[in-house]
């Protein structure tokens, strides 16, 4: 079976679990009274998404799917479902926990939060909980919170495979930096410290350091840029999260045959890189369904009363010169209006 064809079977299976989530194939409602939904069709359901920024595009397309899972579910279950979009412009955890407070006194029915700061939000989340708005998290998580669950990727295996594809572009020997986004973002951090263990894995293979910088566009590239003249010899970049990859100047500034990028993530304004050869390989979260598969599980949680899991993994998807065209027509699928068009028309 050739690659293309394996990752659009893949992205089928996403697909058919995303709408068992969301239509409430993640437990059995229990029997009796609390099968009955909680909301009458007049009040509906409000949901608090808070992410870590209204400035990442990965966050973006989160609040695209959880729209519209909002609308297919308002449908299927004849209630209104609104869904309030409450993310700060930049990563701030006590921002964040300003914001779950606002929710709750707002009337919120409940939060779904990607966390900045676990530290910082772990204590907002727990009174909400208390005063009987229950929260989930996606993406980032806060573990030690009352959290009712959480929807992601299992963040060191990320960070490990992150670093076994760079090694592979590498051919196994080299000096590798590692971009690694916002320090105090658990996630992060945990997927640091899987690139760590995997390169652990190559006895050829130095890390030069971790550098954490803002999470934006401009923020990244330059960072990498400043690195990069610090460090000339340096010739991969595992990046845990896409970040200096949703601009263009990398394409310039970086030389394809001397230095080598794997990073998370696979959104449209990332796919040049791939094109090129300067990012042969991207790891893509399919962030479209941190939204749409969160909301179908809150849906199920307050208004259907179901039982939901602890935590929904989140599978990664390997996107490569070999399968562009099909991952590009998926971003197309899920609403994104930026998808190269040339992209498109690969097989």
């Amino acid at each position: 079976m050739r690659k293309h064809e394996a990752v659009s079977r893949f992205l089928a299976t996403v697909a058919v679990a995303a709408a068992g989530w969301a239509c409430g194939g993640g437990g059995e409602a229990p029997s009796g009274d609390a099968a009955t939904p909680s909301a009458s069709p007049a009040r509906g359901l409000r949901i608090a998404m808070i992410a870590k920024s209204s400035t990442n595009p990965v966050f973006l397309s989160a609040r695209t799917g959880a729209e519209a899972a909002a609308r297919d579910l308002s449908q299927a279950h004849g209630i209104p479902i609104e869904i309030m979009w409450l993310t700060p412009p930049a990563e701030d955890g006590q921002v964040q926990a300003q914001r779950i407070a606002q929710a709750v006194n707002e009337g919120a029915s409940g939060v779904l939060l990607s966390c900045s700061d676990a530290g910082k939000v772990t204590g907002a989340i727990n009174d909400a909980v208390s005063r009987g708005v229950p929260v989930m998290t996606f993406d980032s998580d806060a573990p030690e919170s009352q959290r009712f669950a959480f929807y992601g990727v299992d963040d060191v295996k990320t960070g490990e495979s992150v670093m076994k594809e760079l090694a592979g572009q590498m051919g196994g020997k080299g000096k590798v930096a590692i971009l690694a986004g916002n320090q105090n973002a658990p996630n992060l951090r945990r997927r640091v410290d899987g690139v760590r263990q995997e390169a652990a894995r190559h006895p050829e293979i130095q890390v030069v350091d971790t550098f954490f910088h803002l999470e934006t566009p401009q923020d990244a590239a330059a960072e990498v840029i400043r690195v990069s003249n610090a460090y000339p010899e340096i010739q991969g970049w595992a990046m845990v999260g896409g970040w200096p990859l949703f601009t263009k100047s990398l394409l310039t500034d970086l030389d394809p045959k001397k230095v080598k990028i794997v990073a998370v993530d696979a959104l449209p304004a990332m796919l040049p890189y791939v094109e090129k050869g300067l990012a042969p390989v991207l790891l893509a979260q399919p962030t479209y369904l941190w939204g749409h598969v969160s909301v179908g599980t809150i849906v199920d949680k307050v208004h259907l009363k179901k039982d939901v899991p602890t935590i929904i993994p989140m599978e990664l998807v390997r996107v490569s010169k070999e399968n562009l065209g099909t991952w590009a027509r998926q971003l197309k699928e899920w609403g994104f209006t930026d998808v190269p068009e040339e992209y498109l028309k690969l097989p």
